[in-house]
């Protein structure tokens, strides 16, 4: 037991977000490179070199240098074991990143300083208050030329409304970057120096002692009135409110020439949370328990295209896992034997025999698992929160281009649709297949992984913006679809109207009160 709770104390399990090109992927890159779980990172710029980023394995990911699916990676450093998840920063990939969120105990934002706070990093934050998450920021391209870093402060209390405390600060910016002044370690950490001469302690005052050339330059006297000024003025540094996410511990530096990484990550690790208690039906889980239990936050389907495997992502949220133990499914209440199991390093996967609550553990799925379940260890089943499900807002009518290829055409719908990103409709009346998703590029993704792995070229007609509104009541008259609401039924077999616009919704419902319609949406608020 006194075991498995000092495991369990190790964990640090954190997602990364930010909007798309601010160096989310890069940060990812340069943690792993300081666990040393890659010796090299490749850029997701560098597309003429060949060398991809670790944490984008998809083929498409690889072509357009963005991530459009959540990775996860673990690594060790100083006595701790990290578990990273690296979200997609694009906004049609928002519901894959919400889930994800559900499965950390912190997040670390990453702010571009030229650009600072942009749209989908404020709605990602946004969900990171709402479920209480520690917040740590990084402010990425100090090497390049941005806004001041007192007004990048300035507009993350006002626009995010959570109060910052710097950790450190930069002394210039651009091609007058010098480095940064550690507050947290009083100490300077200068910019592109030989190794020996990267870190000047400080006095007791917060200066360098002595001579020094830094101190030649108008930019360290700058930085010291500044230094000051937070000291005075600042907000106070404060652990508790760090962790009920009222706080956020601020870093600058520049991952993509790996300045002020390790400043992070170290300081990171001290303050981040241990993995926390998660609620369900039967109350608080407590990760220190001994009954294992966790839940499914994610399924990827052709990892190893070679294999056409399927992989459900499961964090662990209680207790130890041992390969080959036997589970129940809290769903069905069926037992389940979990015989096959991985840890992941993006695409690079290695078999794990054991893992403690905060681990991310793949399983071998055939088909038996959905998005949100619950796995469980002891005999009384519990259901931990349910996870968020968007409302499809594009639709498409899909087809295959070679009628001969119709297995192979069900197949990958069907293995692709139960990711969670693209949801599925069939038309009531003429058995149609409609895909629906938050986003375009989905449907770009879509049609990508079906011709490259299933090897079947769809057809895809455009049927635009439609409303989906959910049916409470079972028994439907199926002459009220129409080409302004038309009745389909998702993958469950629940029907559902997709109505044109909301006139048509509200037309609907006032000549037929007795149909009952609900969005799923509205029942996860």
């Amino acid at each position: 037991m006194k075991k498995l709770n000092e495991e369990v104390l190790s964990r640090r399990t954190f997602a990364i977000i930010s909007h798309p090109d601010a160096g989310k992927t890069t940060l990812t890159e340069k943690l792993l490179l300081f666990g040393g779980a890659i010796r090299d990172a490749g850029t997701v710029k560098a597309k003429k070199t060949g060398k991809f980023a670790t944490s984008d394995w998809m083929e498409i990911e690889k072509q357009r240098g963005i991530s459009v699916t959540s990775s996860v990676m673990q690594f060790d450093y100083d006595g701790f074991r990290v578990n990273i998840l690296d979200t997609p920063g694009h906004q049609d990939f928002s519901e894959d990143t919400y889930r994800t969120l559900t499965a950390v105990d912190s997040a670390v934002m990453i702010i571009d300083s030229a650009k600072g706070i942009e749209e989908q990093t404020l709605k990602l934050f946004k969900v990171c208050r709402m479920r209480g998450i520690p917040i740590f920021t990084f402010i990425n391209k100090l090497d390049r030329q941005g806004k001041s870093p007192l007004e990048l402060l300035a507009e993350l209390e006002e626009v995010m409304g959570i109060e910052s405390y710097p950790m450190n600060w930069p002394i210039g910016m651009g091609k007058e970057f010098l480095g940064i002044y550690d507050r947290f370690h009083n100490r300077v950490e200068q910019f592109r120096v030989e190794e020996d001469e990267r870190f000047i302690s400080l006095t007791e005052d917060g200066e360098i002692a002595g001579d020094h050339k830094l101190k030649e330059n108008s930019l360290y006297d700058q930085m010291l009135e500044e230094i000051m000024l937070l000291n005075e003025a600042g907000n106070e540094f404060s652990e508790e409110r760090i962790n009920n996410g009222e706080l956020t511990p601020v870093f600058f530096g520049s991952a993509l020439t790996n300045f002020g990484v390790q400043t992070f990550l170290e300081a990171y690790l001290k303050f981040a949370p241990e993995p926390q208690p998660r609620n369900s039906t039967s109350g608080p889980v407590d990760p220190l328990s001994e009954d294992f239990s966790g839940f499914v936050f994610k399924i990827q389907a052709n990892m190893n295209p070679a294999h056409r495997d399927r992989i459900a992502f499961l964090r662990i949220c209680s207790g130890s896992f041992e390969r080959g133990m036997s589970v129940t499914l809290s769903r069905t209440g069926k037992p389940i034997k979990l015989a096959q199991s991985t840890q992941f390093m993006a695409d690079d996967r290695s078999t794990v025999d054991e893992a403690v609550a905060g681990d991310i553990i793949g399983l071998y799925d055939p088909g038996v698992y959905q998005i949100g379940d619950t796995i469980v260890s002891e005999k009384e089943l519990f259901h931990y929160e349910k996870l968020p499900q968007f409302t499809p807002e594009l639709f498409v009518r899909v087809t295959a281009k070679n009628v001969m290829k119709q297995k192979h055409f069900h197949k990958g719908i069907q293995q692709l649709v139960q990711e969670g990103a693209i949801q599925l409709f069939k038309t009531v009346k003429t058995d149609e297949y409609l895909l629906g998703a938050v986003g375009q590029l989905q449907f770009e993704v879509f049609e990508h992984r079906m011709k490259n792995e299933y090897n079947v070229e769809v057809i895809m007609e455009r049927v635009g913006s439609k409303i989906a509104r959910w049916i409470e009541n079972d028994e439907i008259n199926d002459n009220l679809s129409s080409s302004r609401s038309l009745l389909v039924k998702d993958r469950f077999d629940k029907k559902a109207f997709l109505f044109e616009n909301e006139f048509a919704l509200r037309w609907f419902q006032d000549k037929n009160p007795e149909v009952k319609l609900y969005n799923p949406m509205d029942m996860q608020q």
